[in-house]
């Protein structure tokens, strides 16, 4: 399993970035993906969380300027990140559970640094 996130960067406060997770390895379409984000000193946090039929779930802090979606033709996963504010900063990895009929492995991303500055 493989899951390359891409898309992070630095910007300002009010701009907008969309990352990008590709997966591979396992079967993306019928898998639930998330993003996760951890800031420096901090623990990591659940972003966002896509279900294999396109239900999506947010953390309060960024709901109605996040949005996560998929491509399932595509194998990707991405957070589409509006009105940021410098409290985004952080790494954001992907995240994918994927079960292995009564085992669940967790696999994750490399991380994509995501620089909000005020």
């Amino acid at each position: 399993v493989q899951l390359q996130a891409s898309g992070g960067g630095l910007v300002q406060a009010g701009e907008s970035l969309r990352l990008s997770c590709a997966a591979s390895g396992f079967n993306f379409s019928i898998n639930n993906m998330r993003w996760y984000r951890q800031a420096p000193g901090k623990q990591r946090e659940l972003v966002a969380t896509i279900t294999n039929d396109g239900t999506t779930n947010y953390v309060d802090s960024v709901k109605g300027r996040f949005t996560i979606s998929r491509d399932n033709a595509k194998n990707t996963v991405y957070l589409q990140m509006n009105s940021l504010k410098p409290e985004d900063t952080a790494v954001y990895y992907c995240n994918a559970p994927v079960h292995y009929g009564l085992t669940l492995s967790n696999y994750w991303g490399q991380g994509t640094l995501v620089t909000v500055s005020s």
